[in-house]
C-alpha cells in the first residue's frame, strides 16, 4: 500500500502511513526502489535521461533485448551527471555473480490505487530483500526527479542529513530545469530548489547559533550518502549563492583564510611580519592556538607563513617584481644575446609553468586524472594561465631565432598584457574591488553580443561609402582601412575626408592606387578638379549611420551597462562571497613559497610522491571524514535542530494574517455546519413527531368514517346531516408554500408560466404579454398581436423552413407521422389555423417556431438515473425517515444550472443527443436496453421558456433507477461517463428541492423522488 500511494503521488496516504508507524529504513529494499524507477512518471525529464542512459549501454546493444531493464546503476549515472563530478556513484555497479533470490507466495489480491495492483508489488519486491544505505535519502531523490513537492517534503522531514539532502535536491533541480522544455515545469523546479536552498539555511542557521564549531563541522563532513561530498562542496556546485554567503560560513571561511593566525591581526601587522619576519618573535602578530602564541621557534614561523593570507600578499608582493622584471626587459634590456635579466626571467617563468602543473595534476581526493584536468580547465583564470605561457613560449621560440628578434619581442609585449590581466584574479579578495571585477565580467559579454548589432552598421556603411567613393580599390589592407577601420573611427568624430568634396585634393592621395602609403583617390571628373561622386547621398549615407551608430547604438550599449550594473549591484555581495571560496581553497592547497622560489617546495614535493611514495594528506579544513561515533552523534544534533527548525516554521505560518483568515474561517465553516446538523436533527425530530401524529389523525377519521357507517347502516340517525368524511393524502398539508409551488409548477397545468416570459431565451424579442385568463384559445382576446419569430440555426437541412411566409410550410402534415419526424402530440389531435399548428395549452405571446426544431410537438426524452446515497460503510442515507436519492446531471459550458441528460433526439435515434455527449459510444446499446426496462413517469407538454404559439416541448420522462451498490451495469455506466467537451461537467447529485435544475426538470425528479418514497 505505500508503494502504491508512493507511485500514484498520494502525499495524504504516505503521511498517514508515517504517522501509523511505518518505517522506511524497512520499507526501502533494494528491489522496491528498483520498482519506483521502473513506474516512474514517463513525462518526466529524469525518465528520458534513464533512457538515454539505458540505449547508450554497450551491454544492451550486445544483447539487444526487446523492453530496456533499468538497474540502479543507470539511475547512479544519470545522478552523477545531476549532482556533478565532485560526489561518486551513489549505486555502484553490481557483481557479475547473481545475487540469490527469495521465493515469496503472491497473495491473490486486487487492490488498485491509480493503476498500481498489489499483487504486482508483491511480486516486484518479494525477490531481494537487502536494504540500501539510506533508504530515506533513495525516496527523496525519486520524488525530486520527478518534481513532486508535497511527497519531497514529507520525506526530508524523515532524513538524517537534511542541509547536505535539502543541497543535493537544489542542485538536481536546478540542472533538471536547465534542460526542461517546459516553462512552467521549468519555473515550478527553480521555485522548488530555491525553496530547499531556503530549508538548508535555516537548518544550518538554528545549528550555527547552537554551537558554531559543530555547525562548521557539518560544513566540510564527508557524507558517505551522498557521494563522499561535503555540504559545502554540494552548495559550491548548485551555485546556492545565498547558503555560500551565509555569515556562519563566510566565518568558517575567513577562518581557514588566515590559518593558525587569529582573525582580528589587522593586515599591515601581516605585511610587516611578512618583510620582517624576526618580528613574529615579538607579540605583534597572534596566533588561535595557545601553543603557537606561547613558542617563539620555528614552529611560529612555520604557522605564520602557511596560512592562506601570507601565502596570497607574498605571491602578490613578488608577482609585482616578476611584471616589472618583465617590463625592464621588454623596454630597456632586450638584446640579441639574452641577459642576465632576461635568464631570471626565463627561470621565474619556469616555476610558474611547474606551478601550473602541480594545479593540474593536484587529486587530493583521488577523483582520477581525466576529473582533475577537467575541473582545472574549468576555471577562466586557469585558461588565461595557459594562454599566457604558451603565448610566452612563442615569443621566446621567436626571439631565439635572430632573423625574427624583433616578431619574438612584440609576442613577448602582447603577452604582457595577459600577465597584467591576471591581477584582475588577485584583486577578486577585496571586498572593494571584487565586485567590480564581477561587474566587469557581466558587462564585457554585453559588449561581445553589442559588436554583433554594430558590425551590421559599420560594414554595411563601410562597404557603400567605399564603392561609392573608390573605384576598383585592389589592395586588402586599404580595402579593410575604408569599409572597417574609418566606419568604426567615424562613431568617434573622425569624419572622412573627402566624403563631401569639400577637401577634395590629390596631394593626398594616390590616383592610380599605386602608392602604398596612400589611399586611391575617390571618383572625379575628367580635369581630375572635382569630385565625380554624388555628394548629397554620401552625406545622407553618413547621417544615417551617425544617427543610428552614435547615437541609437551607443546609447543602447549604455542602458545595457546601466540595467546589467543594477542588476549585479543588487547581488553584489552574494556572488563576491560565492566566488570568494575558489580564491581561498586556491590558495590553501597552494605551496608557502611564492614563484621562483616555489621551486624548492616542487622539489621537495616531488620527493615525497615519487622517490618516497608518500600520498597526499587531506587537507581536513576543508574536507574532513569523521570517525562513526562522533559523526552519529553529530547527525543526531542535527536531526534535533532540524525539528526545532520544522516547529518554528510552522508557528510562524501560524501567526501569519493569512493563516490566522484561514484557521478562523475554517472555525466559523465548522460552527455553521454543526449549528446545520442540530438544526436538522431538530427539524427531522419534528418531522417524525408531526407525520406520526398525522398518522394517527388519518386513523381516527378511517375509525370514525366506520362508526358513521356503522350506525348508519344500523339505522341510527338520519339520512340527512351526515358529514362525509374521506382520508387525506399523506401529502397534503405538509407545507402548504410547498404545495402551491407544486401546483404552480406542474407539467399539466393548464397555464403555462416559463412559456410567458417576456424576453425569448438568446435573443431580443420581446413577447406579447398575455394574462392568465387570456391563455386559452378559447378566450377571446381581441387586441392580441404576438410577433413573429423563428430563429436560424446552422442544421438547416434538420430543421423546418425559416420565414413567416406559409409556401415553404405547405408540405408538413401536422397531427401525423411526417417521414422521420412526429408530429403527433400526446394530448391528443391539436388545432390547425391558417397553416400553422396551435399550442394546445394556449397562447405564449409569439408566433412562428422560435428556437425549436420543429413546427407543433418538439419530442424529447429525459431519463432519469437515479441510486441511493449511501454513507462510507454502505448504508443508506436517510433525511426525514425517507431514503435519500442521487440523480445523474450534466453541466454544459457557460451554463448556470444543471439538467438532466436528455433533449431532442435524431430522427431515427433511441438517446438524446445530450446524453451521446456523456456516454462513450460503447456504452449506447447498453443504456437503450436500460431505457426499455425503466419506468415512465411523466409523458406530455413541458412548460419551456422556447415554447412558441405554433412549437411546443413535449417529452417523456423514464425513470432508471439502481438499487444495488454492486449493480453491474451501474458500475460500467460509472466508467463509461466521460464528457466529449472538456468544458461539459456530470456528476451524481443528491436529489433534495434546493437542487440547482432547471424547474421544469425539478418537476419530473419530485414525480420520480414520490415514486420510489424517497426525500425530497
Amino acid at each position: 500500500m505505500m508503494t502504491a500511494a508512493l507511485i500514484s503521488n498520494k502525499p495524504e496516504f504516505v503521511k498517514l502511513f508515517l504517522e501509523h508507524g511505518v518505517r522506511l529504513k524497512e520499507l526501502v529494499t533494494w528491489d522496491s526502489l528498483l520498482y519506483l524507477y521502473k513506474n516512474l512518471d514517463p513525462s518526466c525529464l529524469f525518465h528520458c535521461k534513464l533512457q538515454k542512459v539505458l540505449a547508450e549501454e554497450p551491454e544492451r546493444l550486445a544483447c539487444a533485448p526487446a523492453a530496456p531493464r533499468v538497474q540502479m546503476h543507470h539511475v547512479a549515472q544519470v545522478l552523477r551527471e545531476l549532482l556533478g563530478d565532485s560526489t561518486q556513484l551513489l549505486y555502484p555497479r553490481p557483481q557479475t555473480s547473481d545475487r540469490p533470490r527469495l521465493t515469496l507466495p503472491v497473495p491473490h489480491i486486487k487492490l488498485n490505487v491509480q493503476g498500481v495492483s498489489l499483487r504486482s508489488l508483491y511480486k516486484h519486491s518479494s525477490g531481494h530483500v537487502a536494504f540500501t544505505m539510506d533508504p530515506v535519502r533513495d525516496l527523496l531523490i525519486w520524488a525530486i526527479v520527478q518534481n513532486r513537492r508535497e511527497l519531497a517534503e514529507i520525506i526530508w522531514d524523515q532524513s538524517q542529513d537534511c542541509i547536505a539532502a535539502a543541497l543535493a535536491c537544489t542542485k538536481i533541480l536546478k540542472e533538471l530545469s536547465k534542460e526542461e522544455q517546459d516553462t512552467d515545469s521549468s519555473e515550478e523546479m527553480l521555485a522548488l530548489a530555491d525553496e530547499y536552498e531556503h530549508r538548508a539555511i535555516g537548518v544550518f542557521t538554528e545549528c550555527y547559533r547552537k554551537d558554531e564549531e559543530r555547525a562548521q563541522k557539518l560544513l566540510i563532513r564527508v557524507s558517505e550518502a551522498w557521494g563522499k561530498t561535503t555540504c559545502l562542496q554540494l552548495a559550491l556546485e548548485a551555485k546556492d549563492m545565498k547558503f555560500v554567503s551565509h555569515g556562519g560560513i563566510q566565518a568558517f571561511l575567513t577562518k581557514v583564510w588566515w590559518g593558525h593566525l587569529c582573525v582580528d591581526n589587522g593586515l599591515w601587522r601581516v605585511i610587516l611580519c611578512m618583510l620582517a619576519f624576526p618580528l613574529l618573535y615579538t607579540d605583534l602578530t597572534s596566533f588561535r592556538e595557545r601553543r603557537l602564541q606561547a613558542v617563539r621557534g620555528l614552529p611560529r614561523i612555520r604557522a605564520f607563513f602557511t596560512a592562506p593570507v601570507v601565502i596570497f600578499h607574498l605571491n602578490i608582493l613578488w608577482y609585482f617584481v616578476f611584471l616589472c622584471l618583465f617590463a625592464y626587459v621588454l623596454m630597456v634590456d632586450f638584446q640579441t644575446t639574452p641577459s642576465c635579466c632576461e635568464y631570471l626571467l626565463y627561470f621565474w617563468l619556469f616555476s610558474l609553468v611547474c606551478e601550473e602543473l602541480r594545479q593540474l595534476f593536484y587529486d587530493p581526493a583521488g577523483c582520477g586524472l581525466r576529473k582533475t584536468v577537467f575541473m582545472y580547465f574549468s576555471d577562466f583564470w586557469n585558461k588565461l594561465d595557459i594562454a599566457a605561457i604558451l603565448l610566452f613560449i612563442a615569443g621566446l621560440t621567436c626571439r631565439l631565432i635572430p632573423a625574427l628578434l624583433y616578431s619574438g619581442r612584440v609576442i613577448l609585449s602582447l603577452d604582457f598584457i595577459m600577465f597584467c590581466l591576471r591581477l584582475m584574479h588577485i584583486f577578486t579578495i577585496s571586498k572593494t574591488l571584487g565586485p567590480k571585477i564581477i561587474i566587469m565580467k557581466r558587462m564585457m559579454k554585453d559588449v561581445f553580443f553589442f559588436l554583433f548589432l554594430l558590425a551590421v552598421w559599420v560594414v554595411s556603411f563601410g562597404v557603400a561609402k567605399q564603392a561609392i567613393l573608390i573605384h576598383n580599390e585592389s589592395r586588402v589592407d586599404w580595402i579593410f582601412r575604408g569599409v572597417v577601420y574609418q566606419s568604426y573611427l567615424t562613431i568617434f568624430g573622425e569624419i572622412p575626408a573627402y566624403i563631401d568634396g569639400v577637401n577634395f585634393s590629390l596631394d593626398h592621395c594616390s590616383p592610380n592606387g599605386t602608392d602604398p602609403y596612400k589611399p586611391k583617390c575617390p571618383e572625379s571628373d575628367a580635369t581630375r578638379q572635382a569630385p565625380a561622386f554624388p555628394q548629397w547621398l554620401t552625406v545622407i549615407l553618413l547621417c544615417l549611420y551617425l544617427l543610428f551608430a552614435n547615437i541609437l547604438l551607443l546609447n543602447l550599449l549604455i542602458a545595457m551597462f546601466n540595467y546589467t550594473f543594477q542588476q549585479v549591484q543588487e547581488h553584489t555581495d552574494q556572488i563576491w562571497k560565492f566566488q570568494r571560496h575558489d580564491l581561498i581553497e586556491e590558495y590553501h592547497s597552494r605551496p608557502p613559497a611564492p614563484p621562483p622560489f616555489i621551486l624548492l617546495s616542487h622539489l621537495h614535493l616531488f620527493i615525497r610522491r615519487v622517490v618516497l611514495k608518500i600520498p597526499a594528506k587531506r587537507h581536513k579544513q576543508l574536507k574532513n571524514k569523521l570517525e562513526k561515533n562522533e559523526e552519529a552523534a553529530l547527525l543526531a544534533w542535527e536531526i534535533y535542530l532540524k525539528e526545532n527548525y520544522l516547529q518554528n516554521q510552522q508557528c510562524q505560518r501560524t501567526q501569519r494574517p493569512e493563516q490566522k483568515i484561514q484557521d478562523i474561517s475554517n472555525k466559523v465553516d465548522t460552527m455553521v455546519d454543526l449549528l446545520e446538523m442540530e438544526r436538522v436533527k431538530r427539524s427531522g425530530s419534528m418531522e417524525q413527531r408531526l407525520a406520526s401524529l398525522e398518522e394517527q389523525v388519518a386513523q381516527m377519521a378511517g375509525a370514525l368514517h366506520w362508526m358513521v357507517k356503522t350506525l348508519r347502516d344500523g339505522g341510527f340517525g338520519l339520512e340527512e346531516g351526515v358529514p362525509t368524511l374521506a382520508p387525506q393524502k399523506a401529502s397534503e398539508g405538509q407545507d402548504p408554500e410547498l404545495d402551491g409551488r407544486q401546483k404552480a409548477e406542474d407539467p399539466g397545468d393548464a397555464h403555462h408560466v416559463n412559456a410567458r416570459h417576456l424576453l425569448y431565451p438568446s435573443s431580443r424579442v420581446m413577447r406579447f404579454p398575455v394574462p392568465n385568463e387570456k391563455v386559452p384559445w378559447e378566450t377571446e382576446f381581441l387586441i392580441y398581436d404576438p410577433p413573429f419569430y423563428t430563429a436560424e440555426r446552422k442544421d438547416k437541412d434538420t430543421v423546418d423552413p425559416v420565414g413567416s411566409t406559409l409556401e415553404p410550410l405547405s408540405g408538413i402534415s401536422y397531427n401525423a407521422l411526417d417521414g422521420p419526424v412526429d408530429r403527433r402530440s400526446s394530448h391528443g389531435p391539436y388545432a390547425v389555423r391558417d397553416g400553422l399548428p396551435r399550442n394546445p395549452m394556449g397562447r405564449t405571446g409569439l408566433w412562428g417556431r422560435g428556437d425549436l426544431t420543429y413546427f407543433g410537438p418538439n419530442h424529447t426524452l429525459q431519463p432519469v438515473v437515479t441510486r441511493w446515497r449511501r454513507n462510507q460503510d454502505g448504508a443508506i442515507c436517510r433525511k426525514s425517515i425517507k431514503k435519500m436519492l442521487e440523480v445523474l446531471v450534466v453541466k454544459r459550458p457557460l451554463s448556470e444550472h444543471w439538467a438532466l441528460p436528455g433533449g431532442s433526439r435524431e430522427p431515427g435515434e433511441t438517446l438524446p443527443r445530450k446524453l451521446k455527449q456523456v456516454l462513450r459510444r460503447e456504452f449506447w446499446p447498453s443504456f437503450e436496453s436500460l431505457l426499455t426496462q425503466g419506468v415512465e413517469v411523466y409523458k406530455g407538454y413541458v412548460d419551456d421558456p422556447r415554447n412558441t404559439d405554433n412549437a411546443w416541448i413535449e417529452t417523456v420522462a423514464v425513470s432508471i433507477h439502481f438499487p444495488d451498490q454492486s449493480d453491474v451495469e451501474l458500475k460500467r455506466l460509472n466508467s463509461h461517463l466521460q464528457p466529449c467537451d472538456p468544458g461539459m461537467s456530470v456528476r451524481w447529485q443528491v436529489v433534495d428541492k434546493c437542487i440547482p435544475l432547471y424547474a421544469n426538470h425539478k418537476t419530473i425528479l419530485q414525480k420520480v423522488a414520490t415514486l420510489f418514497g424517497a426525500y425530497y
